[in-house]
């Protein structure tokens, strides 16, 4: 991997103690330096002037790639190239910290676990990508048979977040809709009633579910994996996700169970999207509302990584306060809930995930990405930005 050049950023406009200031940040072998040090003179300066000055955008969940492996029902690419494109998305959008949310289920396709193998192994690989992207698992709790695979991954150090979910109750109402369950099958690439055989035959399973999900969770809590349970339907569910060691609650779907987590002190999730579009698509919780009430503390990408950026912005023109009160939202909460210290501030020793942002039209634009000191993303060449310092 080339050297990580020192990266000067001039001028550009800097959240600070409730605050804004005009400044410059030095950026050397990959962290945030200190105030007044040298730059020396192979630094690249980057004209900041009129920009926002911002943390590197951390998604604890996201699984809009799935579009680039499969952008129809059985027309797959290669995962390198599906992966590069995601890469080069997510740094697009400012992201610099993406969980890939890998779905582990029960049925094949898209999300069975031969796909997810390959997987995982091709997000490990990809040391030398534009931006860190981890694997945030998604674990379907009726797919016994993945267990003993699931604890080898996570003892091997690949999976760096674990969630549980349980869509047998959707599957089960959703295969007597016709819509819904031709959805379903094209995914996983059977005819009707193969699909209809497996769900009866995974189903049948029920009564060794708990079982499992307490031998992963333990598994998880072992080698410091960050638990979630997704979904929760209840705070009787949540109370009892967070007996595993699931500290945080992703897309609980009543306020009454976003409340309880809140006053548990949970870390709390809900998706970009819902905020940017105004409201949940499947009648959950409105985000911006769970927000404002203490409700939720972190916002993922979900299914559409542009959401990320454009929901801090959303929230400030609702609440008349600047966006940097909500950008905690989408960078130092996420970070700390996933255990990552280095990261979601511009704090001196930090890493260098940095995002500039030209807030001044209709909406904001990334201009320039900086993973770790190194610039993933420049939006348009033209700009008279980048410079050698003399």
């Amino acid at each position: 991997m080339p050297k990580t050049p020192t990266v000067l950023l001039r001028n550009g406009t800097v959240p600070s103690e409730g605050s804004r200031v005009r400044r410059d940040l030095l950026l050397v072998d990959g962290r945030i330096a200190e105030d007044g040090a040298d730059a020396g003179g192979s630094a690249v300066e980057i004209d900041a002037e009129g920009l926002l000055v911002l943390p590197g955008l951390v998604d604890i969940h996201g699984d809009a790639f799935e579009r680039q492996i499969m952008p129809r029902p059985g027309v797959s690419f290669d995962l390198e190239l599906a992966l590069d494109d995601t890469d080069r998305q997510l740094a697009a959008n400012g992201i610099t910290t993406a969980f890939h949310g890998v779905t582990c289920s029960w049925e094949p396709g898209l999300r069975g676990v031969a796909t997810v193998r390959r997987l995982i192994r091709a997000i490990a690989s990809r040391r030398d990508g534009r931006v860190d992207g981890r694997v945030h698992l998604r674990h379907e709790t009726f797919n016994l048979e993945a267990e003993a695979e699931t604890v080898e991954w996570i003892e091997a150090g690949l999976i760096h977040m674990l969630a549980f979910n349980d869509h047998m109750n959707g599957t089960l109402k959703d295969r007597n809709r016709p819509d819904k369950k031709a959805r379903m099958v094209e995914r996983t690439g059977l005819d009707a009633a193969a699909f209809d055989a497996l769900v009866d035959r995974v189903h049948a399973r029920e009564a060794e579910v708990e079982a499992s999900v307490v031998r992963l969770a333990r598994a998880a809590r072992a080698a410091s994996v960050t638990i979630m349970s997704h979904d929760d339907r209840s705070p009787a569910e949540r109370d009892r996700y967070r007996a595993l060691g699931a500290a945080v609650a992703e897309f609980p779907i009543t306020e009454e169970t976003a409340k309880a987590a809140a006053e548990a002190g949970d870390p709390i999730v809900f998706g970009a999207p819902n905020v940017v579009r105004g409201g949940s698509h499947t009648g959950c919780p409105d985000a911006a509302t769970m927000v404002e009430a203490g409700f939720c503390t972190i916002l993922a990408s979900d299914y559409y990584y542009p959401a990320l950026l454009a929901a801090p912005f959303v929230l400030a023109a609702r609440s008349g306060r600047p966006v940097e009160d909500h950008w905690p939202l989408v960078s130092e909460n996420p970070a700390r809930a996933a255990g990552l210290t280095d990261r979601g501030r511009l704090d001196v020793g930090m890493r260098a995930d940095v995002v500039l942002v030209d807030a001044r039209g209709s909406r904001p634009e990334v201009v320039v990405t900086l993973a770790a000191g190194r610039i993933a993303h420049l939006a348009d060449p033209r700009r008279s930005i980048l410079h050698r310092a003399s």
